[in-house]
């Protein structure tokens, strides 16, 4: 393997503070995320699930994003494709597998929404909701509370480019901006909205935005887990000095369809998908690791055989759990119904 010609660029996640250790970890992650996302596809061609909404291309930034926050304290907005990033803050390939399946026990929500709708009281994952964008503006409202009480947290959101042109976002960061409330906000702009390309949707970067409302808006690369990971850190340590709110556009593409629903190829070629699949950033990151002499040949084989079989396990398990039974309709209705139904 070609050493890297810098020391300083060859063990860069040391000087971002992570540790070697924490870096190996997040290359997992990211492939934990990736096989997740293929396991599922497979399912849902073989008729085991009704629907999957893929993250293939935007792990790298999850999980880099995950890595920097405080997962003792802050609070997640995620939207639909953050697998990499609810994994990172304690979620399982169980967990996952069970909302997938629509089973009893999924903790989300019972077996009750769509796969991608996240939400864990105890991890603070904030349940999110169908409509794109609706989590700006909670996001913001929670970063108001953790203003008001003095708490030393943030709050995360996430979202694709086409939901920045929503009337959420815009609402959500006038508010963030005139309270410099202590909220991240991450685009994860994966080049379509939909079906719409990003020149038909935007005249400009979307981190340009920031700007109107009075905080920095950082462009980064997507596919650059350590530079993902140091913006992320630096966004953090302004918004606990009280310095704001920050806007992160993290470029990246999305290299699957937008659902199983939808054909891609009626919109894009297979070329430009190949073309930016040479730019995945889970490569890139193993390449890093084993510049650095953090992982090798031989665990690698070893994690995916190891990563096979709690897959294998997690599908089994969601595959025969039982579903909510009808009456479970009935629960979560009224206020001081305290019946858990699977959820947390």
């Amino acid at each position: 393997m070609t050493q890297l010609s810098s020391a300083g660029q060859q063990f860069r996640h040391l000087e971002l503070g992570l540790t070697s250790e924490q870096a190996v970890d997040m290359y997992k992650m990211m492939v934990m995320a990736r096989k997740f996302d293929e396991r599922v596809l497979l399912l849902q061609r073989a008729g085991k699930i009704n629907f999957h909404v893929s993250g293939i291309g935007q792990e790298v930034a999850q999980v880099a994003a995950a890595f920097a926050l405080d997962r003792e304290q802050d609070y997640y907005l995620p939207y639909y494709r953050d697998y990499g990033f609810v994994l990172s803050v304690g979620m399982t390939l169980r967990d996952l597998m069970l909302s997938v399946f629509a089973k009893a026990e999924d903790p989300n929500s019972g077996g009750r929404q769509m796969p991608g709708h996240f939400g864990s009281k105890k991890l603070r994952i904030v349940t999110g909701s169908s409509p794109v964008t609706t989590q700006v503006p909670h996001a913001v409202g929670i970063a108001l509370a953790a203003k008001m009480k003095k708490n030393p947290l943030v709050s995360f959101v996430t979202f694709g480019e086409g939901s920045s042109n929503q009337g959420d976002f815009h609402e959500g960061c006038n508010f963030a901006g005139v309270h410099k409330l202590p909220v991240i906000l991450m685009c994860e702009n994966n080049q379509y909205a939909i079906s719409v390309p990003i020149h038909k949707q935007l005249a400009g970067k979307v981190a340009d935005r920031a700007l109107g409302y009075g905080f920095p808006g950082i462009q980064v690369d997507g596919n650059d887990a350590l530079e993902v990971y140091r913006v992320v850190k630096e966004a953090r340590q302004r918004a606990v000095a009280g310095e704001g709110p920050t806007l992160i556009e993290a470029m990246m593409y999305r290299l699957s369809p937008h659902s199983t629903s939808d054909n891609d190829l009626a919109y894009r070629t297979k070329e430009e998908v190949d073309e930016n699949r040479m730019k995945d950033g889970i490569p890139k990151f193993k390449q890093y690791l084993f510049d650095c002499g953090l992982w090798s040949e031989e665990q690698e084989t070893a994690y995916a055989a190891e990563l096979r079989k709690q897959l294998d396990e997690a599908t089994e398990y969601g595959d025969k759990a039982p579903f909510p039974t009808p009456e479970s309709t009935l629960h979560h209705v009224y206020e001081g119904d305290d019946r858990q139904g699977g959820m947390n």
